[in-house]
């Protein structure tokens, strides 16, 4: 189902949402071209905070490419399986959200119903390949 390689690009494109934000502290603080992460530590906690979110978004993005990769390969076609690439994309533009503005149960609620939608991709794809 091409909705898996839409939402990997979708998911792609919010890895650097958070990364924006880092960028306007940046400018706030003073960029300092010639040590760029040296400069994290100037930055105000919100920008520390989308700097993690930022981090974290590339660190789950290669759990979900393998997972719809691995839908889009067996040919799962299911509402859930619809549902979990959308529910992932959804949950990881939320998460930085929650991240950015220091909402922990929030953040962590998304984290999780992301490797949830993960998880889910995984399994329906063994299923539809033992089929």
């Amino acid at each position: 189902m091409i909705i898996f390689l839409y939402a990997i690009a979708a998911a792609a494109v919010l890895i650097y949402v958070p990364f924006l934000v880092v960028g306007y502290a940046r400018v706030q603080v003073g960029y300092d071209v010639s040590a760029p992460r040296a400069m994290f530590d100037k930055l105000p906690p919100y920008a520390q905070r989308a700097t993690w979110a930022h981090q974290n978004s590339f660190e789950t993005f290669m759990v979900f490419v393998a997972a719809a990769l691995m839908a889009y390969v067996t040919g799962v076609n299911s509402v859930t399986a619809t549902w979990a690439a959308i529910a992932y994309v959804a949950a990881r533009l939320l998460y930085s959200i929650f991240y950015i503005l220091n909402i922990p149960l929030l953040r962590s609620l998304m984290f999780g119903i992301g490797s949830l939608s993960c998880a889910t991709l995984f399994v329906l794809s063994i299923i539809q390949a033992r089929g």
